[in-house]
């Protein structure tokens, strides 16, 4: 069985892999993130989980490189990671009592085969209306810091999703349906790498 990479320092992509039973060694990378301007969100997503994965490859020999990037978009503008309270509290009001989309692009990179495939996920998330006292608290725990949208579906802000359409995996950052036929296209069956 080839060696996985994950091109990732995410935690929660670590806990999904984990999920799965899958083996893996994470290789961390700086990538430029700025893209250029008129870009859907797909193209976005793909194009950085392809930066992600390219940045990784030339550190490694052989294996399999899984890179994924997530984004989170409100009425066509994207959301990324807050960078103070104000910013985390303003993007958690936009949020609230409505309906966004949620992008996931995922590259899995063959090294020895030179074969790289790309593929997303779009999962939509309605929130309910929550008062400014209850958003306030949220952010006051510090989790809406390093995630796309301001919160962490897996957290505490569960209790703020009235809903989802779509994989679950997703709106935490990486959908495992999707990765596992991925990986089945380049003959890597995760269930061989249950213990």
């Amino acid at each position: 069985m080839p060696t996985i990479y994950l091109a990732s320092s995410s935690p929660r992509r670590r806990e999904l892999l984990d999920q799965i039973g899958l083996s893996y060694i994470v290789i961390t990378t700086e990538v430029e993130e700025s893209l250029p301007p008129g870009l859907s969100p797909v193209e976005q997503v793909i194009m950085l989980s392809r930066r992600k994965a390219g940045a990784a490859a030339p550190k490694l020999a052989e294996g399999i490189v899984i890179a994924a990037d997530t984004i989170v978009v409100l009425d066509g503008q994207v959301l990324g990671k807050p960078a103070n309270k104000i910013e985390a509290l303003a993007m958690l009001e936009r949020l609230q009592g409505g309906i966004h989309e949620v992008f996931t692009g995922i590259t899995v990179m063959e090294l020895s085969g030179s074969r790289v495939l790309s593929d997303y996920e779009r999962t939509e998330v309605q929130m309910r209306d929550a008062s400014r006292d209850e958003l306030m608290r949220y952010v006051a725990t510090k989790e809406p810091f390093d995630k796309a949208g301001a919160y962490g579906v897996q957290g505490l802000a569960a209790v703020f999703v009235a809903g989802i359409r779509g994989c679950y995996f997703n709106v935490v950052g990486l959908p495992l349906f999707k990765l596992a036929q991925m990986l089945k296209k380049l003959e890597v069956d995760v269930s061989n790498y249950w213990r």
